[in-house]
Order: structure tokens, then sequence, then C-alpha cells
């Protein structure tokens, strides 16, 4: 069966860094474009970034831009989130799915805490 399975959360200090990885399992992943979405508390969940299959086109939101960047190893079945110069907004649950625009599938997710 399909699985999405995220690890690399944490807690971290503004202006820090961190980097997310989801390992995925039970499909062609080569085949499938790849997203990261967050949800903080009280609010809904947000695309954060999307690669296309052969990593050649990335789509990242507007907050996270010049700070975030999302990679893949399609030989890993892994999708990439680093996490760079991280705020106390950034503070959210982060999620991998499957899919661009269709989503279809969705990890557990990791925790990302941004204090000092």
């Amino acid at each position: 069966q399909v699985q999405l399975v995220e690890s690399g959360g944490g807690l971290v200090q503004p202006g820090g860094s961190l980097r997310l990885s989801c390992v995925a399992s039970g499909f062609a992943f080569s085949n499938y474009p790849m997203s990261w979405y967050r949800q903080a508390p009280g609010k809904m969940r947000a695309l954060v970034a999307r690669i296309t299959t052969d990593g050649a086109n990335r789509s990242l939101a507007d907050s996270v831009m010049g700070r975030f960047t999302i990679s893949r190893d399609n030989a890993k079945n892994t999708v990439y989130l680093q996490m760079n110069s991280l705020k106390p907004e950034d503070t959210a649950m982060y999620y991998c799915t499957r899919g661009w625009t269709t989503l279809d599938y969705w990890g557990q997710g990791t925790q990302v805490t941004v204090s000092s």
C-alpha cells in the first residue's frame, strides 16, 4: 500500500535550519509530483512547496520563497524540504503528499516548532 513517512521535524531557534524528509513506498515514486503542506494550530492546511516528477519544476509559497527549497531523489524514493532562516510563523505540522493539485495520499506529518 502507499505510504509516506515524514521525518526531520523538531524544535529550532529562529534563524535556524531543518531538513525534512519524506520516504515513499508502495508506488512508482518517480512517476508522481510531490508536495509539502503545513498546518498551524487554528489554521487551514496550506501549500508550502511542490516539485515535478524529475525535479525540473518547483513551486514555493510566497511566504517561504528564498528560505525553503524542495528537492527529490528518485533513486531513494524521497522528497526533501530544506528550511533555512526559520521564523516563529513557520511553526506547524508539515505533511508530505503525493501529487501537484490532485492530492491523494498524505503522510502522518512531522512537527516543526520555531521558538527561542
